[in-house]
């Protein structure tokens, strides 16, 4: 009876005196995982930026016709299957993957910031627009300019990932 009260209290051993030989986990892997988690939050805001900004342009093209916006349309799709590969390299760890999704997001991002500028360029030489022609035009201009903020910070945490993601260099 006295042996099986013994083992129901807490073994020997662990009674909260060995805290200096266990084992602590490093610097660089806390980062890892506090800039996976600041990247998701990151990738979750220009998901909806560029959700946004692939249906901001078919709901303003009813008067139009879609095939004008056919490259806006197609930079804006590239961005979100790069999204989608940048949180599959984020998840899993794959450095390749976080590179390739830090070029193919910079150029579609590119891509959508001269578009943009090109069009608010066209719209403001080629006629005196109105008053509320210019409001149903500046959503296109703010979201473009939240994403690339977004995209800034986006880039700047993946390469910070991803130099702590890579082994340390050991002299040798």
């Amino acid at each position: 009876m006295q042996r099986r009260i013994s083992t129901l209290g807490r073994p020997s051993g662990t009674d909260g005196s060995d805290f200096s030989y266990r084992m602590v986990v490093d610097s660089r892997y806390q980062k890892v995982a506090r800039t996976k988690s600041i990247l998701r939050s990151f990738f979750l805001v220009q998901a909806i930026t560029l959700l946004i900004g692939l249906f901001l342009p078919i709901f303003q093209s009813a008067s139009e016709d879609l095939a004008s916006h056919g490259l806006e349309i197609a930079a804006t799709v590239c961005g979100l299957i790069s999204l989608i590969i940048g949180e599959l390299g984020r998840k899993r760890s794959r450095v390749n993957m976080l590179r390739f999704f830090m070029a193919t997001s910079s150029i579609a991002v590119l891509f959508l910031i001269y578009y943009t500028i090109q069009k608010y360029l066209r719209f403001r030489t080629a006629k005196s627009p109105s008053y509320w022609e210019t409001v149903l035009e500046l959503p296109e201009v703010a979201l473009a300019l939240v994403g690339l903020v977004f995209h800034i910070f986006i880039v700047g945490y993946t390469f910070h990932l991803i130099a702590n993601m890579s082994p340390p260099k050991r002299a040798s």
